[in-house]
Protein backbone atom coordinates (compact mmCIF):
# COMPACT_ATOMS: atom_id res chain seq x y z
CA UNK A 1 0.00 0.00 0.00
CA UNK A 2 1.49 3.60 -1.45
CA UNK A 3 0.88 6.26 0.51
CA UNK A 4 1.27 10.05 -1.36
CA UNK A 5 3.01 12.80 0.46
CA UNK A 6 -0.38 14.35 1.24
CA UNK A 7 -2.17 10.97 2.78
CA UNK A 8 1.33 10.36 4.31
CA UNK A 9 1.14 13.98 6.14
CA UNK A 10 -2.65 13.79 6.57
CA UNK A 11 -1.84 10.58 7.97
CA UNK A 12 1.02 11.44 10.37
CA UNK A 13 -1.04 14.74 11.39
CA UNK A 14 -3.93 12.19 12.66
CA UNK A 15 -1.69 9.98 14.77
CA UNK A 16 0.28 13.06 16.45
CA UNK A 17 -3.56 14.25 17.46
CA UNK A 18 -4.31 11.03 18.33
CA UNK A 19 -1.24 10.77 20.66
CA UNK A 20 -1.66 14.53 22.12
CA UNK A 21 -5.13 13.20 23.51
CA UNK A 22 -3.40 10.16 24.85
CA UNK A 23 -1.23 12.27 26.77
CA UNK A 24 -3.70 14.58 28.48
CA UNK A 25 -5.83 11.71 29.30
CA UNK A 26 -2.59 10.11 31.02
CA UNK A 27 -2.10 13.37 32.79
CA UNK A 28 -5.68 13.50 34.11
CA UNK A 29 -5.89 10.06 34.74
CA UNK A 30 -2.69 10.56 36.81
CA UNK A 31 -3.79 13.75 38.57
CA UNK A 32 -7.28 11.77 39.68
CA UNK A 33 -5.01 8.69 40.74
CA UNK A 34 -2.76 10.84 43.17
CA UNK A 35 -5.88 13.02 44.85
CA UNK A 36 -7.40 9.65 45.44
CA UNK A 37 -4.65 8.44 47.25
CA UNK A 38 -4.81 12.06 49.02
CA UNK A 39 -8.35 11.49 50.01
CA UNK A 40 -7.35 7.66 51.20
CA UNK A 41 -4.39 8.58 53.36
CA UNK A 42 -6.95 11.00 54.90
CA UNK A 43 -9.73 8.63 55.66
CA UNK A 44 -7.57 6.80 56.97
CA UNK A 45 -6.44 8.91 59.68
CA UNK A 46 -9.84 10.05 60.21
CA UNK A 47 -11.19 6.28 60.76
CA UNK A 48 -7.86 5.69 62.64
CA UNK A 49 -8.40 8.67 65.53
CA UNK A 50 -12.04 7.53 65.66
CA UNK A 51 -11.34 3.98 66.64
CA UNK A 52 -9.04 5.35 68.84
CA UNK A 53 -11.76 7.68 70.00
CA UNK A 54 -14.55 4.72 70.40
CA UNK A 55 -11.56 2.61 72.19
CA UNK A 56 -11.52 5.32 75.03
CA UNK A 57 -14.80 5.34 75.67
CA UNK A 58 -15.29 1.91 75.97
CA UNK A 59 -12.34 1.68 78.57
CA UNK A 60 -14.04 4.97 80.36
CA UNK A 61 -17.30 3.32 80.17
CA UNK A 62 -16.58 0.05 81.52
CA UNK A 63 -13.49 1.41 83.96
CA UNK A 64 -16.17 1.71 86.62
CA UNK A 65 -15.65 -1.77 88.90
CA UNK A 66 -19.28 -1.77 88.94
CA UNK A 67 -20.10 -2.34 85.96
CA UNK A 68 -19.81 -4.92 83.04
CA UNK A 69 -17.66 -5.13 79.71
CA UNK A 70 -20.42 -5.67 76.77
CA UNK A 71 -20.85 -9.25 75.61
CA UNK A 72 -18.47 -10.63 72.93
CA UNK A 73 -21.22 -10.26 70.13
CA UNK A 74 -20.65 -6.46 69.94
Amino acid sequence: MQYGQDELEQRLVELETRLAFQEQALSDMSEALAEARLERTRTDALLQAVLADLRGLRGALYSDPGSEPPPPHY
